[in-house]
């Protein structure tokens, strides 16, 4: 039977934040996903590195200075997922006035430390292509700055560092029992393709399951009353691209919400978020029509053209696990984390994670890991925030000098692919388009510069399995692909699955 110090449930981006920072730090570590990575919550995200500017209004200066400050650590540890965003707020009249904008954002700029990312500035919006796309009425506004991020990149990456430290990532295995036994708890693994399975144990246990923490403590811990999270829907839609400059907007909505508008992916404008209590099976949330309705609606508060239903390309929709603080309203509920460990001495502990957002997920897991070092003893110290994750260590603005790299290896790749190879892989793009390979050595064209050497990499070091884990998780080439090319993708993988199990028979 295997043991561990640490088991993991969850493989969202604070479960794979633990597994790294724990197994770089000399514990034993295992984790279970009982879907793919970053299947949950942390690809349902609005795509974004940021502090949280309006969390300033509902007085959670913590948050948002830790949020602020991380921006630019995880920028330098990874920075070819993670780019600097400026972002264009433009002065509604009706709403809150110019001042208290300018002071929540004087805060914005000194609360975290900033230093490289750019300072706030005040904008024109009467003429020049940042007013271009707004109604004639918004003459002023502020921009300022903060980052967009590959969020399911961000996950694997994490996976990929834990896994090559030595911990050991069970994918597609779902936790269906977690008892105490001797001192120690004994975890049952379920492998979701109908494999036998696997009892292991360990000394302290991190249920980190998002959306489904509190069902982990029900139904695997056998404990019916648990109740800790607030499950709120946030919903998003892709269109078209709305304008042609490289800046996001943010706007304020009459509700005192705000949403974004970000390009995304080259030829798409991303829009969202929504916020509204949530009730059901996490995985099976959709955007409404009353969503739909008030994205189109908020949008096109402020563009010049309406924002029309028959734009829209993609949307998606997630559930945030929010700590249930009693906030009347989904949007004041804190999203800040929450960690509570339980344990008499002489019990095996563990630690129930809830809330929590993507910028904030090292930090978190720092925390969990003082918490483990109170019951098993301190190992090592921080370190993940200066060692980069895979892909990383290069300066910060050298991802053109990638680019040209790429472009040198694999001259049958357009200027796009070679783009979004450089900002999905970083250094490792080298591994997938070999130099003086050529176009052969990229193997099977899938379309819209995916080959069959990018598939194989992802089967192999990324645990993708599926198309969708291919299409949708580790790139956006779903928004591109046809249900041919889908399906020839999916032939592809499944063909390689079965080599690789002969193979290893």
């Amino acid at each position: 039977m295997k043991h561990f110090d640490i088991f993991i449930i969850g493989g969202g981006i604070n479960g794979c934040g633990i597994a790294r920072d724990a197994v770089g730090r000399g514990y034993s570590v295992g984790l279970a996903e009982m879907n793919d990575l970053a299947s949950g919550t942390s690809s349902w995200s609005t795509k974004l590195v940021h502090g949280g500017l309006r969390y300033l209004e509902h007085y959670e200066f913590r948050l948002v200075r830790e949020s602020l400050m991380e921006r630019e650590v995880l920028w330098r540890i990874a920075p070819h997922i993670i780019r600097p965003l400026r972002f264009v707020l433009p002065h509604h009249k009706g709403l809150r006035p110019a001042w208290l904008l300018r002071l929540g954002l004087f805060l914005y700029d000194h609360l975290g430390g900033r230093k490289a990312l750019k300072a706030t500035t005040t904008v024109d919006l009467s003429g020049g292509p940042l007013g271009a796309p707004l109604k004639a009425g918004y003459a002023k506004g502020f921009e300022y700055s903060d980052a967009r991020v590959d969020d399911a990149r961000l996950v694997v990456l994490n996976a990929r560092d834990a896994a090559e430290r030595g911990a050991d990532v069970r994918v597609r295995t779902k936790v269906t029992s977690a008892r105490r036994v001797d001192g120690r708890w004994q975890v049952t693994l379920s492998p979701k393709d109908g494999g036998s399975a696997e009892v292991v144990t360990a000394d302290f246990l991190v249920n980190v399951a998002g959306p489904w923490v509190d069902r982990i403590i029900q139904q695997a811990m056998g404990r019916n009353e648990a109740h800790h999270i607030r499950l709120v829907q946030g919903s998003h839609i892709v269109t078209r691209k709305l304008y042609d400059h490289d800046r996001a907007y943010i706007f304020q909505n009459a509700d005192n919400r705000i949403i974004f508008a970000i390009p995304y992916e080259d030829d798409y404008t991303l829009i969202g978020t929504t916020d509204q209590d949530f009730d059901g099976e996490p995985g099976d949330a959709k955007i409404t029509p009353a969503e739909t309705d008030y994205l189109l609606k908020a949008a096109s508060e402020y563009f010049e053209k309406p924002v029309t239903a028959d734009q829209i390309v993609w949307t998606y929709s997630g559930v945030r696990p929010l700590y249930d603080d009693g906030a009347s309203m989904a949007q004041e509920a804190t999203r800040d984390y929450v960690l509570k460990v339980e344990g008499d001495k002489g019990e095996a502990p563990v630690l129930n994670a809830f809330g929590g957002k993507i910028t904030t997920y090292r930090k978190l897991a720092e925390e969990v890991l003082e918490k483990i070092g109170d019951r098993l003893g301190m190992r090592g110290k921080s370190w993940t925030g200066t060692q980069p994750l895979p892909g990383g260590g290069f300066p910060l603005d050298g991802i053109a000098a990638l680019e040209s790299r790429v472009r040198a290896a694999a001259a049958c790749l357009d200027a796009r692919s070679v783009r979004r190879l450089v900002r999905s892989y970083g250094l490792d793009a080298d591994e997938i388009v070999k130099p003086q390979a050529g176009r052969q050595g990229l193997g099977r064209d899938f379309g819209h510069g995916l080959f069959a050497a990018e598939v194989d990499w992802m089967m192999a070091k990324e645990w993708a399995v599926t198309s969708d884990d291919v299409l949708w998780r580790r790139s956006k080439l779903g928004l591109r692909f046809s249900p041919s090319q889908t399906e020839d993708l999916a032939g592809y993988m499944e063909t390689y699955r079965l080599t690789q199990r002969t193979a290893a028979a």
